[in-house]
């Protein structure tokens, strides 16, 4: 029983970064129709930002929470901007563009971002500096630490933020107008483009917070990072209902007990891509829309 409940306790952390990753994914799709595979990249780019300014603020002689973070606010600054400019380059020139294009765009952008940051930063891992407390704690049965304990109340809180402001604000508002229909929607006097490159700056801005956390727990990066992560951060959007915000959150969760669980249950951790999808597939059989998708009236 204690083994099952410290197993949670790993899968609601690493099922919050995945829930971070995920929100990128949904967001978009939500607005555009459009599966930015570069998603995962553009974390990897992150989580590379969150490494040099660490570097840089470390050597200072700032404490290291005020360290943390502007380590985290610079990385959302810049993935955010880079994010902007991507989506101004290279998906606004399609939008009227047939479907496949812009899938095979971000596709190619992902591949460029991998192969930039391979050419200028070489194929050596890097590890992240600890930037939050390391100090384990003892809660019963349980046995966690500080660093644990505040991924997931920090990722938590980034979430209740993007639900309140997609909930409860106007440019949050517009995004759902734009949701049900982004022809209309600029008639009433909604600026169509700013609130797709806001989109796009917050999806990845939540992700790049996802990447110092993330890097904080397993600090290893490489250039390659952001495809597994991405693919499993996919994933958990589409179990949950790609496009619903709640339902990319929830899909994370699930996707994080798997990773934690499997090799619990199984004789190995390789068997946990093969429960992932398989728990994919099922769901897209018995609910093709995801846990908590809706089904959408398609024009014709």
């Amino acid at each position: 029983m204690d083994l099952i409940l410290q197993q949670i306790l790993n899968g609601i952390q690493l099922g919050s970064v995945y829930a971070l990753i995920a929100l990128g994914y949904t967001m978009v799709y939500g607005i555009l129709r459009l599966i930015n595979f570069a998603h995962g990249d553009i974390f990897m780019i992150a989580c590379y930002i969150g490494f040099f300014s660490a570097g840089v603020l470390l050597s200072g002689t700032l404490p290291d929470w005020a360290v943390f973070t502007a380590t985290m606010a610079v990385t959302m600054v810049l993935t955010a901007s880079l994010a902007v400019l991507i989506e101004r380059v290279a998906y606004r020139p399609l939008r009227t563009a047939p479907r496949v294009s812009a899938v095979i765009t971000a596709l190619g952008v992902g591949l460029f971002l991998e192969n930039f940051t391979l050419a200028t930063l070489g194929p050596a891992a890097r590890g992240m500096p600890p930037l939050l407390p390391t100090d384990s704690l003892s809660v019963g049965p349980l046995t966690t630490s500080g660093l644990q304990l505040l991924i997931i109340a920090i990722s938590i809180l980034l979430m209740l933020i993007l639900d309140t402001v997609v909930r409860k604000t106007m440019t949050g508002m517009a995004m759902r107008a734009i949701s049900y229909d982004k022809t209309v929607v600029p008639l009433m006097g909604v600026p169509l483009d700013r609130i797709i490159s806001i989109t796009f700056a917050i999806g990845s801005a939540v992700a790049a917070a996802g990447g110092v956390l993330y890097t904080q727990a397993y600090p290893i990066i490489n250039p390659y990072m952001g495809v597994r992560i991405g693919w499993w951060a996919f994933i958990a959007a589409v179990v949950g209902g790609i496009g619903n915000i709640r339902g990319a959150m929830l899909g994370a969760y699930i996707l994080g007990m798997i990773e934690v669980f499997t090799p619990t249950v199984l004789p190995s951790s390789t068997y946990r891509d093969f429960v992932a999808f398989t728990v994919l597939l099922i769901v897209l059989i018995v609910r093709p829309t995801g846990i908590l998708g809706r089904v959408t009236a398609q024009k014709v």
